[in-house]
């Protein structure tokens, strides 16, 4: 008899998983406003604002929260300063209540 191939959600969505997933996520974040920042120095193209906010909302606000302030990029801008922190906050309450109220 042949097995059947399952994909099993509780393996792919291990919290090993998850951990490597927002490691990567925020690594990620953490990059792209360094690049943006560089970029901003030399005139050259630029990541789109709404970028750098979906990047924050896929699990990266710390690392973009992080480089914002590491890199002094963006951080004159109300949108980001308060933007970044109020969703990384939200995912944490979310993540906190996903666990607790099971």
């Amino acid at each position: 008899m042949l097995e059947q191939n399952t994909i099993n959600l509780e393996e792919i969505f291990s919290t090993q998983n998850i951990l490597i997933y927002l490691l990567i996520v925020n690594i990620f974040g953490f990059f792209i406003m360094w690049l943006d920042k560089h970029k901003a120095k030399k005139g050259a193209w630029r990541i789109p604002e709404k970028t750098l906010f979906v990047v924050t909302a896929l699990g990266g606000g710390i690392g973009t929260t992080v480089g914002m302030y590491a890199f002094r990029h963006k951080t004159q801008k109300l949108n980001f300063v308060i933007g970044f922190p109020f969703i990384t906050i939200l995912e944490i309450i979310g993540i906190i209540w996903y666990f607790f109220s099971k």
